[in-house]
C-alpha cells in the first residue's frame, strides 16, 4: 500500500483556474484523486483540465464561492452522488497596502475573498458527515507566512490569514469526532504567474534581498502542491491542528 495515494478519494480544490490551485490539480491528478475543480472562470478551468491526468474523471465548477446560494445548488446533488474525502482552499487574494490606505471596503474585500469564501465552500464540503463515519475528511487552507511573521503594507492580508490560522486549531477539534482532519500550510513566496507581476519579481535588487530572506531559495508551486497531496494521503491521517511552514526556512531566522 502507498500511503501517499489519492487512488479513490473524491478531492475538492478551490482556486484551481490559475497559480497553486491549478498546480495542485496537476499533481493530485497524478496521484489518482478524482478532482472537482472550482473557479470563477470556465475556460481557465478547462485548461486545468488539460494539464490533468484523467481528464474524464474530473468535474469542473464555475462559481463564485461568495454566492452562497448557488454553492448550495451545486452541492445538493454532489453530496447525494459522491463521498468526498478531501478539500483544499486555494481561493484568495493577495494584497500590499499600506496602513494609512486600508478602508472598510478593502477590509471587507480581503476577508471575504480570505476568509468567508473557504467557510462557505467548506461547510457544504463537510455537509451531512456523522461522527460515527469511518472514512477521513481532509480539509485544508492555504494561509501565508504573514499570518505569523510581519511584513509592511501587508497588515490586512496578514490579518485574514492569522484569522485563518486561530480558527484551523479550533475546527480541529471540533471536526475531529466525525474524522475530518483540519489543517492549514503557509508558504513563503512561491514563484506563480501572479507572484511574477510584482515588484519583487521585477526588481533585480529586492528579488536577491527575497532570495536571501528564503535559505532554501523562494519556492515552486509543486512544494505546496507536494504538500498538499500528503495532507490529503492517508499518510497525515494523524495530523490535524496544525499549521506547515512551507517557507524555504523563512521563519527559522
Amino acid at each position: 500500500m502507498n500511503p501517499f495515494s489519492l487512488i479513490n478519494k473524491n478531492i475538492i480544490i478551490t482556486g484551481a483556474s490559475s497559480g497553486l490551485g491549478r498546480n495542485c490539480a496537476i499533481e493530485c491528478s497524478k496521484q489518482g484523486a478524482t478532482l472537482f475543480l472550482i473557479g470563477r472562470n470556465m475556460d481557465a478551468l478547462v485548461q486545468t483540465l488539460n494539464d490533468c491526468l484523467n481528464q474524464e474523471n474530473h468535474l469542473l465548477i464555475c462559481c463564485d464561492l461568495l454566492n452562497t446560494e448557488k454553492l448550495k445548488e451545486i452541492f445538493l446533488p454532489l453530496n447525494e452522488k459522491f463521498q468526498f474525502h478531501g478539500l483544499v482552499n486555494f481561493a484568495g487574494i493577495s494584497l500590499t497596502l499600506p496602513f494609512r490606505n486600508t478602508t472598510e471596503t478593502k477590509l471587507n474585500e480581503l476577508f471575504q475573498a480570505n476568509i468567508y469564501s473557504a467557510v462557505n465552500v467548506s461547510k457544504l464540503a463537510i455537509k451531512g458527515r456523522k461522527e460515527n463515519d469511518s472514512n477521513t475528511f481532509s480539509l485544508i487552507f492555504i494561509g501565508s507566512i504573514m499570518g505569523e511573521v510581519g511584513e509592511s503594507g501587508k497588515f490586512v492580508y496578514a490579518m485574514t490569514k492569522g484569522a485563518l490560522l486561530s480558527g484551523v486549531k479550533s475546527l480541529a477539534i471540533e471536526l475531529a469526532p466525525k474524522h475530518i482532519r483540519v489543517n492549514m500550510i503557509s508558504p513563503g513566496w512561491v514563484q506563480t504567474p501572479m507572484t511574477e507581476n510584482q515588484y519583487y519579481a521585477n526588481n533585480k535588487e529586492a528579488l536577491e534581498m527575497l532570495n536571501k530572506k528564503h535559505p532554501l531559495g523562494v519556492g515552486k508551486p509543486e512544494d505546496v502542491s507536494w504538500a498538499c497531496i500528503y495532507l490529503l494521503s492517508d499518510a497525515a491521517r494523524w495530523v490535524t491542528g496544525t499549521n506547515l511552514m512551507l517557507d524555504g526556512g523563512y521563519t527559522a531566522r
